[in-house]
């Protein structure tokens, strides 16, 4: 019984910590694509602690409550489609044993959702403005952006990388010491 209330507060614990952060998108707006990067990282405990299919609920969980509570839906958009469900993602992709392939792969799920983002963000919820930014940068601009955004995955994933590692060796064995 314990083992079910555990997976079940921390849950709630997380969910809540990544809804502050996406609240935080709307009062803060130019931190509305990183704050987004950081409720996904905060997906990475239950997906340690718990395991992947916890994970994934909570991902589920937090995407819906920010979609309809939020006041920036654009940070809750890039929470759904880019970097909340990336970090738990990401624990398959690392299993890939040959490192271009496994980089390739990474890039292409990215990619795959930053053209998904575009069409959704123009075309279903109708901001035209993107498609009058990218104009400011000519022909090539969709191009030029989808450049720029690879190269701040990669530094992403970078760094998820290595707040991963930091929890596995320095937080984790503090909170298992208390339980």
């Amino acid at each position: 019984m314990r083992d079910i209330s555990y997976r079940v507060a921390l849950g709630g614990i997380v969910s809540a910590l990544c809804l502050v952060t996406m609240f935080l998108a709307g009062i803060l707006a130019p931190l509305y694509f990183l704050l987004p990067m950081i409720a996904g990282v905060l997906l990475l405990i239950i997906a340690e602690e718990v395991s992947i299919s916890w994970g994934f609920l909570t991902y589920i969980s937090v995407s819906l409550l920010s979609m309809f509570i939020t006041a920036d839906k654009e940070a809750a958009l890039i929470f759904v489609m880019l970097f909340g469900h990336y970090p738990i993602l990401r624990y398959y992709l690392q299993k890939v044993g040959f490192m271009p392939l496994r980089l390739l792969l990474k890039l292409a799920v990215f990619n795959v959702c930053a053209v998904s983002y575009f069409y959704v963000t123009v075309y279903l919820f109708g901001i035209k403005q993107m498609l009058e930014d990218m104009s400011d940068f000519g022909r090539y601009g969709s191009y030029i952006l989808l450049g720029i955004c690879n190269v701040v995955f990669l530094l992403y994933d970078f760094n998820l990388g290595a707040v991963y590692g930091y929890y596995l060796k320095r937080l984790l064995p503090k909170f298992k010491r208390k339980r």
